[in-house]
């Protein structure tokens, strides 16, 4: 079971710009880099990321 590290604040953030990120890719405004979005809106479903884990950041109180 992985430990939850992404907190409800840090969740809303990281959906939102990830969704603004792939809708600006898809929209050819800014490049297929804005298809990394699609690992900001994961992370922020599932309350996770590795990279935050790696650092031994968390930013929920769970």
């Amino acid at each position: 079971m992985i430990q939850l590290n992404v907190g409800n604040f840090d969740r809303m953030l990281r959906i939102l710009l990830g969704l603004a990120l792939i809708g600006l890719a898809a929209r050819g405004t800014i490049g297929p880099w804005g298809y990394a979005g699609v690992a900001l809106l994961a992370s922020g479903i599932v309350a996770f990321c590795p990279i935050y884990r790696m650092l031994g950041i968390a930013t929920t109180s769970r």
